[in-house]
């Protein structure tokens, strides 16, 4: 507990007694026996405890704003609201939940005042736990798509109509008849504007299914559209750009034998949404190919990185990982290094390329860049939680910073996004970055939240989003431990080959260069082996 927010020498508050006195309520509703209820009283008590739980986020939320209003984020380290929302209190979506306080919950300004709730109505629903916090979401949705030139009151109208609609109705059908009441407020669509374009436009790639595939969705400008549309009608024809037809012409329509499209044509028997996808693949192929997409993205060659485990490679299984944080099948990997020439990078102590230059150079260097991805853990940024990937980060001088009289090496140098690297610093909210010298994290960058004086110092943390895949192996392998016995008991089976754990990890790129690490370093840093040769003694001990 934070000394300077709690004082233990007085009787807990009101508010204290109640939180503990609901845990007890629920310690209890949660192994109460239900058989005794008969089905009515069954239907009633599951519709209270719904109820109950919107009733209790509504309380949440008049708790936040007073954690807000007394700076209790910036007390405990914390530089946003969001950030104490999320690590704090553990609040799965900080933004959305921001965005339900604002509409329904009573805030406090900075002169102490109570402020009203945006959407009253809606407000007192969903304090009466007639409305969930899904009910809340789509109603949002639908009063922020109404034009902002409609008028005051018909805004005021709206809402009191939607917040009636979302009392009786599920949220898919919140969302249905908003529809219908957005098409009454601008039936002729004379209403809406480019203000309200600009202000709808996004585009969102989501994220990664178990399969690698990936959900694309958006709202587009106008002029993106015609672009988009004009481009899909150049490249993606039937019989052009199909990946399954080794025959089938590739590039724009304009530059292709019509007699080769028609004849592939014949034989196409994609949809025309799998010919679109096709289509915009092509098209960035060529780009990246020609160079029009850039040469250069933050240090790194605006190419396909590709880093691959060796032994995937070799049992052709397994997944890899781009420099964009795309995970890709072997398999898929396989394929594209048939038209790519594959290197290595090598982590050995002799070096040819300069990865060490104390106070002589400031910024990292390409080849710096592209062993720092070659590592392990140098996909994503360093910092706790972030899941940047390599080509949008910078290299933060880990140990200690550039001002501090830091020094650009690699092994004191450690990806972090922009955002990230500019929160380093000295001062509480902000993280304070070391390297680990030894240790099963060793040279991985750990980051503290710098905390007010006073203040217990909070946890270091490391990011652990690269040690999936080598958790993962060591679960399976002590899952199979236990399932079918130690594999060198005698008389076992074989067991289906997975990559151990600690297997050397090689890299896949456009690299034209053998790139080392690690060459022998004066000062009083204990020597350590090399990558290289702890990967080699694994492999050997292996063999």
């Amino acid at each position: 507990m934070i000394e300077s927010v709690t004082d233990h020498d007085l009787p807990p508050s009101r508010a204290v007694e109640l939180v503990a006195d609901l845990h007890r309520i629920l310690d209890e509703l949660q192994t109460v026996a239900l058989s005794p209820c008969t089905d009515a009283e069954l239907v009633g008590v599951a519709a209270g405890t719904e109820r109950a739980i919107a009733r209790l986020t509504v309380a949440g939320d008049r708790q936040i704003d007073q954690i807000e209003a007394r700076d209790l984020p910036r007390k405990t380290g914390c530089r946003t609201l969001m950030q104490f929302m999320t690590h704090r209190l553990r609040v799965s979506n900080p933004m959305r939940r921001r965005k339900q306080m604002d509409a329904t919950a009573h805030r406090t300004s900075l002169g102490g005042d109570v402020l009203q709730p945006e959407h009253p109505c809606l407000a007192e629903a969903f304090a009466q736990g007639t409305v969930g916090t899904a009910h809340v979401q789509a109603v949002l949705d639908v009063l922020d798509r109404i034009p902002a030139a409609v008028e005051h009151d018909v805004r005021v109208a709206a809402e009191r109509q939607m917040a009636e609609i979302a009392t009786d109705h599920t949220p898919a059908d919140v969302a249905q008849l908003g529809a219908r009441l957005l098409a009454h407020l601008d039936p002729d669509g004379k209403l809406s504007d480019d203000t309200d374009q600009k202000r709808r436009r996004n585009l969102w790639i989501g994220r990664q299914r178990a399969d690698g595939t990936a959900k694309l969705s958006g709202t587009l400008s106008p002029e993106l559209v015609a672009r988009l549309t004009m481009m899909l009608a150049v490249w993606g024809k039937p019989g052009l750009n199909n990946p399954a037809d080794p025959d089938s012409p590739r590039g724009p329509a304009g530059h292709a034998d019509p007699d080769a499209v028609a004849a592939a044509a014949d034989r196409d028997g994609r949809s025309l949404a799998q010919i679109n996808h096709d289509a915009l693949d092509a098209a960035l192929a060529a780009g990246f190919a020609d160079g029009s997409l850039g040469k250069s993205h933050r240090g790194l060659p605006v190419q396909l990185l590709i880093k691959a485990d060796l032994g995937d490679l070799v049992r052709e299984a397994g997944l890899a990982t781009t420099a964009t944080g795309t995970l890709l099948p072997i398999r898929d990997v396989i394929a594209l290094a048939a038209d790519a020439q594959p290197w290595l990078a090598v982590f050995k102590d002799a070096t040819t390329v300069p990865l060490y230059f104390g106070r002589g150079k400031r910024f990292a260097t390409r080849h710096q860049r592209l062993v720092s991805f070659a590592r392990p853990d140098g996909e994503v940024c360093s910092a706790p939680g972030c899941d940047q990937p390599a080509t949008h980060v910078d290299m933060h001088h880990a140990q200690r910073d550039w001002a501090d009289g830091g020094v650009t090496d690699i092994d004191d140098l450690a990806p972090a996004c922009p955002r990230h690297n500019r929160m380093v610093g000295k001062k509480p909210g902000q993280y304070t970055t070391r390297v680990v010298r030894d240790g099963p994290d060793e040279g991985r960058c750990a980051w503290r939240l710098n905390a007010e004086p006073g203040v217990p110092p909070n946890p270091e943390h490391i990011n652990r989003r690269p040690d999936i895949p080598r958790r993962y192996a060591e679960h399976l392998h002590t899952v199979r431990d236990e399932i079918h016995g130690p594999p060198t008991r005698p008389g076992d089976q074989a067991r289906p080959e997975t990559p151990h754990p600690h297997d050397a990890r090689r890299s896949w790129s456009k690299i034209s260069h053998v790139i080392d690490v690690r060459p022998p370093r004066p000062g009083p840093r204990a020597p350590r082996p090399s990558l290289i040769e702890a990967c080699l003694a694994e492999l050997l001990a292996r063999n």
